[in-house]
């Protein structure tokens, strides 16, 4: 069973990847190329450095935005996956790279967010990057495996009460992750001391295999990574983590209706530019991104799996940065959280 779901996982990231990660047709190019004055940014390729393998959400916003990006640039935008240490080296290497526009670093909530608090060791501040604009946000579902006998938050509380003291055990894509993080919080909110017995995995490919497997009971993950295996009955969301409810399940309760005000939490993915990259060149950046993200094919096929398209401006984008660095820095240090 579990190899035949990694066999449908595999498959459908790849479908996903051929669907989205082409280049669009020379003839459009070459329109977007026409009238552009010489020298002018961009004039040669923009390269996007993914800090995760492919098949992830953050690989996933490069890719659904990658002909639409190329559409508003008049250039080409390769992808390159490079991960490793959590999105680390893929921004190490774009905080290092020329500022002049030609290599963005595509990361996310983790490793802007998260990895300053949970990995002390670190030898960069992936704040010294420019942030340029929001590319995606999801919320979180509370999943359970179906075998569960629970289906509003009520009952779950009942159901991992009933489980102590030995605890339920949660699984995450990653130690110190956002996932990681969220379970934290819950367990922080729910007071007394609940144990939760974390099982971390390294990806959302292996953890979900596990999760539909049976290996853990519980886990927080983003609405597009599990849609269809609740469709097949396989996962069970008890509550979503946004403000409003996510039209890619229209039935379930926010965290909020279900009896946690204020819970709210978004996995987000952004487009950050090298030290030193030129504001104008920043500006031009945010303007191209916003384009790419009102395109209807991307706003649709995104909305279609739980997650909502970016945009916004510079400064919206860098105090929110700022923000969250702030309010994941002190949940962090309140659960000891630490990335393996």
């Amino acid at each position: 069973m579990i190899a035949d779901t990694s066999a449908r996982l595999v498959s459908r990231r790849a479908a996903l990847g051929l669907a989205a990660g082409g280049l669009i047709a020379a003839p459009e190019l070459a329109r977007a190329q026409a009238g552009r004055s010489p020298g002018a940014w961009p004039d040669r390729p923009v390269n996007l450095v993914v800090g995760f393998p492919p098949g992830g959400q953050t690989d996933l916003a490069a890719r659904m935005l990658q002909n639409p990006l190329q559409a508003a640039l008049g250039q080409p935008v390769p992808i390159e996956n490079r991960g490793g240490a959590g999105g680390n080296i893929a921004t190490e290497a774009v905080l290092r790279a020329k500022p002049d526009g030609t290599t963005l670093c595509v990361g996310n909530v983790g490793t802007f967010v998260l990895n300053p608090h949970t990995m002390p060791g670190m030898t960069f501040d992936p704040l010294d990057l420019v942030p340029i604009g929001l590319m995606l946000q999801s919320p979180l579902l509370l999943m359970v495996h179906s075998s569960i006998p629970v289906r509003t938050f009520p009952e779950w509380v009942a159901w991992m009460k009933a489980q102590q003291p030995r605890g339920i055990d949660v699984g995450t894509t990653s130690a110190g992750g956002i996932g990681h993080a969220t379970a934290e919080k819950l367990r922080a909110r729910l007071g007394g001391n609940p144990v939760f017995n974390m099982i971390h995995y390294r990806g959302s490919g292996p953890a979900l295999q596990d999760f539909i497997g049976g290996r853990y009971q519980t886990q927080f993950e983003a609405p597009s990574l599990v849609h269809g295996f609740v469709q097949e009955g396989r996962l069970r969301p008890i509550f979503v983590t946004s403000p409003n409810r996510n039209p890619a399940f229209p039935e379930v309760p926010t965290a909020e209706e279900a009896g946690l005000p204020g819970f709210h939490v978004a996995a987000w993915v952004g487009l950050f530019g090298p030290r030193g990259l030129p504001g104008d060149i920043v500006q031009k950046a945010n303007a191209a991104l916003n384009q790419a993200c009102r395109d209807p094919n991307a706003r649709q096929r995104l909305a279609e799996r739980g997650d909502e398209i970016g945009g916004g401006t510079v400064e919206e984008f860098a105090a929110r940065v700022r923000r969250e660095h702030a309010e994941w820095g002190q949940i962090v240090r309140e659960a000891g959280i630490r990335a393996e």
